[in-house]
């Protein structure tokens, strides 16, 4: 088997942007399945890498960012899926966890094959994701149920493209490590 990380998009987030409404839903129920995910992954020894945005705060760090969404009106979405003190993490200023971020770097100095994207949003960050990771020759596997939207659609339809253009794994969190 290759060597694993899992990728978790975009989950430290105040809420705090337009179409935020519209995918609190979705985040409210991917929120005890990325938390589980994550477990597993650690105890695996899986490599867990948080890649989010900086929301146009370039003076910020992770644990700022952080901070803010631990003191927000949504903590109760960002304090089960946290990182940890093993955690690694990439500041990004828009969609995909690739552009102009020294992930790709990183996946190489670590022996990373397989991708597991998680987080939000599915229609997305998480498509937009996957593409870079596919053209970059990486294995990629998205659980359907760790991944949250905005628009219930456009998500199956983004699922439906990284499984037939990208060759991705569309699985349930379940389905993971069998």
């Amino acid at each position: 088997m290759s060597k694993t990380a899992l990728i978790v998009i975009d989950m430290i987030n105040t809420y705090d942007h337009q179409d935020a409404e519209q995918l609190l839903p979705s985040a409210h129920k991917v929120v005890p399945v990325l938390s589980d995910l994550l477990r597993t992954a650690r105890s695996r020894d899986v490599t867990v890498i948080y890649v989010n945005d900086n929301f146009g705060e370039w003076r910020s760090h992770h644990g700022e960012l952080l901070q803010q969404a631990l003191a927000g009106p949504h903590a109760d979405l960002v304090e089960p899926v946290k990182p940890d003190g093993s955690s690694l993490f990439v500041l990004k200023a828009r969609h995909s966890v690739f552009f102009e971020t020294p992930l790709s770097y990183l996946l190489r100095q670590q022996g990373i094959e397989r991708l597991v994207l998680c987080g939000q949003v599915t229609e997305q960050c998480v498509l937009y994701s996957a593409l870079d990771a596919h053209i970059r020759h990486f294995e990629v596997v998205v659980p359907r149920d760790a991944v949250a939207h905005i628009h219930s659609d456009l998500a199956d339809a983004a699922l439906r493209m990284m499984e037939r253009n990208m060759g991705a794994r569309v699985c349930d969190s379940g389905e993971l490590w069998d």
